[in-house]
């Protein structure tokens, strides 16, 4: 369960337009509603000087933590991720996973716990991280169902969502007015739901992620508090 928790945590926080990338810092609680256990998580996005973007994540309950860093960078409406490094520790046995992104080859290379990846690599696949940002854009654009090509460790993977409408959420900085989204799974295969909340006047940032797991346990991720384009997110007060 803090294993499925953590991965959840990894939803987290994203910009506005791919092509308009904004940095942002932003930080949650998260809360498993069967369970007296609490974690955090911190994401950030900054630009390099040069012209690549760094996304970095990092959540952390009782002994267990998981940080995630993608480098990416933007060309036109496209993202290119170039580097993803993944690491998990305090929740048995330890997890990496590492991908190279080589462009000139087309070919995706790394390691996933200790196992070579090698893929082919084709404008639009994305990695973990990176088809965040994507999801993202296309929320802020106004579409309803989004579908994106993910390198899932030595993989590559369809994930699939759709917009469910807008709702307000309460939120530690205030009353937030979010597009609901969920992601989209065949029931026959997997029976596990997620739903995400994200604020429209706030670069579309990831607000709040509420998830059912297969054996119908929940949790619920909320913001507390952030900032983008260096503006500190203050949602209405009652």
């Amino acid at each position: 369960m803090a294993r499925a928790l953590l991965l959840a945590l990894s939803l987290f926080c994203l910009p506005a337009l791919a092509s308009e990338l904004k940095p942002f810092s932003a930080s949650y609680t998260a809360d498993w509603k069967q369970l007296p256990m609490s974690g955090s998580a911190e994401r950030s996005l900054q630009a390099l000087d040069d012209g690549q973007w760094q996304l970095h994540f990092r959540a952390s309950m009782l002994v267990a933590s998981l940080t995630e860093q993608s480098l990416l960078r933007p060309d036109g409406r496209d993202l290119l991720p170039q580097h993803y490094l993944y690491e998990r520790s305090g929740l048995g046995k330890a997890k990496k996973i590492e991908q190279r992104f080589d462009w000139a080859s087309k070919q995706v290379l790394g390691q996933d716990r200790g196992n070579a990846i090698k893929l082919p690599l084709n404008r639009g696949l994305l990695d973990k991280s990176t088809y965040q940002l994507a999801l993202q854009h296309d929320v802020a654009a106004g579409k309803q169902s989004m579908s994106y090509q993910v390198v899932d460790g030595d993989e590559i993977e369809t994930y699939d969502f759709r917009v469910l409408g807008e709702e307000v959420v309460r939120t530690q900085a205030g009353m937030v007015d979010a597009v609901k989204v969920e992601r989209v799974r065949d029931p026959t295969q997997s029976a596990r739901k997620t739903t995400l909340w994200f604020a429209k006047d706030w670069g579309h940032l990831l607000v709040r992620l509420h998830q059912v797991e297969k054996d119908g346990k929940e949790y619920q991720i909320m913001l507390k508090d952030g900032t983008v384009d260096g503006k500190a997110v203050q949602g209405r007060r009652d």
